[in-house]
Parts: structure tokens; sequence; C-alpha cells
């Protein structure tokens, strides 16, 4: 039976006479040469652990310098919020100083007659719904409209050509805050048919 170096022998003859010039074969479990082993990993792995502490340190500081700025945004998030609670109606309160001007030059007028104290009221209701218009707040249109426990508080039944449970009268303006109910509107209902008899 033919040993490996036997048949790499006749390849490689064969290979001669074809005009071709034998090439050598890698042979794994073959020694080296000259007694030549491996080089020293030690070298490599002094190098390797170099190389991930600081990778370490640079990926840590990453980390520290990342958890710095969510402290830092968590901080000025807390100052905003409680800064816009504190000043919320900071905006409402400037609409507001008119009419208080207003009122305290109605009330600082000598001998004046009912029709320039009756102009300056209507001059200062002008002033308010301005200011609630600029501050999304709404009157809640109550009169002849379905009973909205949402939006009305029934004070009374009263009789009456409407269907039932029709608002009647309106005897208090309810307010709407951005479609969101400040005060109900106090109205009165229209009873049912039957317990009109």
């Amino acid at each position: 039976m033919p040993t490996q170096q036997s048949r790499d022998n006749s390849a490689n003859e064969s290979a001669a006479h074809d005009g071709v010039s034998p090439v050598a074969i890698d042979n794994p479990g073959a020694e080296s040469v000259g007694g030549a082993g491996p080089a020293d990993p030690a070298p490599d792995l002094a190098a390797l652990q170099k190389k991930v502490e600081d990778e370490a340190a640079l990926l840590r500081d990453a980390w520290l310098r990342a958890r710095a700025d969510l402290d830092n945004v968590r901080k000025q998030a807390a100052t905003d919020i409680a800064r816009a609670h504190k000043y919320a109606i900071e905006r409402f309160a400037l609409e507001l100083l008119p009419v208080k001007d207003a009122l305290e030059s109605t009330l600082a007028a000598e001998n004046a007659s009912a029709d320039t104290l009756r102009a300056g009221v209507e001059l200062t209701l002008k002033q308010v719904d301005a200011a609630f218009g600029k501050s999304q707040i709404a009157e809640i249109d109550a009169a002849g409209r379905k009973f909205d426990p949402n939006r009305h508080q029934a004070l009374a039944m009263v009789d009456g050509a409407e269907p039932a449970n029709t608002v009647v009268q309106v005897l208090q303006k309810g307010y709407l805050l951005n479609d969101r109910v400040l005060r109900p509107a106090m109205v009165a209902v229209a009873k049912p048919k039957e317990t009109r008899e």
C-alpha cells in the first residue's frame, strides 16, 4: 500500500513530465524545520488586555457622561414644570389688568351719570369677554338644549311647552375652558309630561 510520501513524490514526477513545476504540499502534521516553534502568545495577551481595559474605560466614561446628561435633563424638566405651574395664569392675569384699571377709573369718577356708568360697565364687560376669548374660556350655551348632566346643573323642574328634559331657563351661565367644564350652567328643566298633570 503506497504511503502519503510516495504518492506526493509520484505526483511531483508526473507533473515534471507534463512540463509543470512541482508544487509543495502543506502537511499540517509535519514538524517545523529547524525547531522554530510558534511565537510567544504572552505579548499578544498583554496588548489585548490593555486594549480591552482602554475600551472599558472609554465606555464607562461615556456611560457616566450620558447619566449626568440625563440627570441634567430631568432637573431642567422639573424646573420647567414648577415654573409652568407657578406662572400658568400669567397671560390671563395680564388680560385682566385692563379690566381692573377700568373698574377703578369708573369708581374714581365723581358725579358720573347712570348712562356714563353703564357705558363704563359695558366696556369693562367687553374687556372681560376679550380676555376670556384669548384664554379659550367660552360660555356654555344651554337655553333650549337637551339637559346634559356633564355641562348643566338642574336646580328646578318647571312646567313648559318644551319636550321633557329641555333647558327652559338659565339661572347662571356655565363656562368651558378648552372643552373642559369650569362651572356647569345652573338651569331649570322642563318636567316630563306625565308629571305635569
